[in-house]
C-alpha cells in the first residue's frame, strides 16, 4: 500500500499507541478526582500539556487540550467573538479557510456578526496588505490559514501579525494544523495570539488536538460543565489522548530532522513526473508552498471515479479536504484562486509524510499516468 492521503489523516505512530493503551490500562483515573489514582492521571496530563509547550516553543499555561482542529478552530473564533463583542463585530478571514473555520464564521454571521471573506491569488496566497485594507475601528479578530489544506500555499503569517501590531486591540488567530510538524512556526514572533493544532495530522490519534492560548487573552468558553482546563473547556480530559499526542508531537519533530530532505526528494519526484501528463493542470504554486501537499487537476475525468481506479492500484489519494471530500463539490478554495469550475471539480489532493519515500513517488507517479491515460481512453469511448 501507498498511502499519499496525510494531509487527511495520518496512521498512528506504534509507540503513541502502546502509550495510549498504557497509560488508559495503568493510569485511568479522573484527573480531578481528589485520590491518588487521579492524582496520577492529573500528573500525566500536566506532564503531556508541559511536553507540547515545550516543543511548541511557549509557556504551559497557555496550551489548551481539546477534542481536535474542529473544536480548536471555534474556541478560538466563537470564543473571541463572544467575549469581545462589546469591543466590535467585525472579524477578517480568508476565501480559503478550512471549514471549520468558514462555517464557524458563517454561524456567526446569523448572529449579527460582519466578517470579511479576503480573496487569495492565483497561487492561493493572501497579501497581507489586502487584510490591512479592510481593517476598521469595530475589527476584533483576524483568522488565517497557515498552510492550505488543499493546496499547500504557506501564507504569510508573520507579515500578517507584524501589521497587526499596529492594532492593538485585534486578535490574531492561525489554523496551524496543516503546518505543525512540517512548517515551522514561532508563534511569539509572529504575534499570533491563538494557533489550532490536530494531533491526527502528525500521527496522534484522531478525537485530540490543542489550542495554544496567548496569555493574557480571554475567551468565552463554548462548554459548560466542571470547569477544567482552567475554566475554558469542561469536561473530561483524555489524558491517554493527550499523553499520545505530546509523544507524537515528538517524534513528528524528530522525523523532521532526519526525513524532511526525503519527503521533498519525493514530492519533488512525483511533481515532475504528473507535470509531464498533459490532461493534468498543477495548482499547487511553485513557491511558498508545503512540502507535503501536491494539488492538481485531470482534464475531462471524475475525481472520485480517479480516486477509486488508483485505490484499486492500493495507492491512496483524496479529491478535496477530507472534510469536503463526499460532498462532491468543487473545491471552494480553487474556485477562490480563479480555477475554472470544472477544473475545481476533478481536482486531486496527494499528501505526504516523513515515511514516504522516492521509489513511493516514482511507482505513484506512473500510476497516476497510467490511470489517467486508461480512464481518458474509456471516456472518450
Amino acid at each position: 500500500m501507498i498511502y499519499l492521503d496525510n494531509s487527511a489523516t495520518t496512521k498512528p505512530y506504534k509507540e503513541v499507541l502502546d502509550s495510549f493503551l498504557k497509560v488508559s490500562e495503568e493510569f485511568f483515573g479522573n484527573p480531578s478526582s481528589l485520590h491518588k489514582i487521579g492524582g496520577q492521571a492529573e500528573k500525566l496530563l500536566q506532564q503531556a500539556r508541559s511536553q507540547v509547550a515545550k516543543l511548541l516553543n511557549v509557556k504551559e499555561t497557555e496550551v489548551l487540550f481539546t477534542s481536535g482542529g474542529t473544536e480548536s478552530n471555534n474556541l478560538a473564533i466563537k470564543g473571541i467573538a463572544l467575549a469581545h463583542r462589546e469591543r466590535g463585530r467585525h472579524i477578517i478571514t480568508s476565501g480559503i479557510e478550512h471549514a471549520s473555520i468558514h462555517n464557524a464564521m458563517v454561524q456567526l454571521e446569523s448572529l449579527g456578526y460582519e466578517i470579511t471573506y479576503v480573496k487569495p491569488d492565483s497561487d492561493g496566497f493572501i497579501c497581507a496588505d489586502t487584510i490591512e485594507r479592510e481593517m476598521r475601528d469595530d475589527t476584533i479578530l483576524v483568522s488565517v490559514i497557515h498552510v492550505n489544506n488543499e493546496v499547500g500555499t504557506i501564507q504569510p503569517v508573520k507579515e500578517i501579525g507584524k501589521l497587526l501590531k499596529k492594532y492593538p486591540k485585534v486578535f490574531f488567530h492561525v489554523d496551524y494544523v496543516q503546518g505543525v510538524g512540517k512548517v515551522p512556526l514561532n508563534f511569539y514572533e509572529a504575534g499570533i495570539h491563538l494557533a489550532t493544532i490536530s494531533g491526527h495530522k502528525f500521527h496522534g490519534l484522531k478525537g485530540t488536538g490543542a489550542l495554544f492560548i496567548k496569555e493574557g487573552v480571554t475567551l468565552s468558553p463554548l462548554f459548560s460543565g466542571g470547569n477544567q482546563e482552567w475554566k475554558q473547556r469542561s469536561g473530561t480530559e483524555n489524558v491517554a489522548g493527550m499523553v499520545a499526542m505530546a509523544k507524537a508531537l515528538r517524534m513528528t519533530l524528530e522525523q523532521r530532522k532526519e526525513k524532511l530532505n526525503q519527503m521533498v526528494a519525493a514530492m519533488e519526484r512525483l511533481r515532475n513526473g504528473i507535470s509531464q501528463i498533459k490532461e493534468i493542470t498543477i495548482h499547487t504554486p511553485k513557491e511558498n508552498h508545503a512540502p507535503h501537499i501536491l494539488n492538481f487537476s485531470i482534464k475531462g475525468l471524475k475525481a472520485e471515479t480517479f480516486v477509486h481506479a488508483l485505490e484499486e492500484k492500493n495507492i491512496y489519494v483524496s479529491t478535496t479536504s477530507a472534510c469536503s471530500s463526499k460532498k462532491k463539490a468543487a473545491s471552494k478554495t480553487l474556485l477562490a484562486m480563479g480555477v475554472p469550475q470544472d477544473e475545481a471539480e476533478s481536482a486531486i489532493r496527494v499528501s505526504l509524510t516523513f515515511s514516504n519515500t522516492v521509489e513511493e513517488a516514482e511507482i505513484a507517479a506512473k500510476a497516476i499516468a497510467d490511470t489517467v491515460k486508461h480512464l481518458s481512453e474509456v471516456v472518450k469511448k
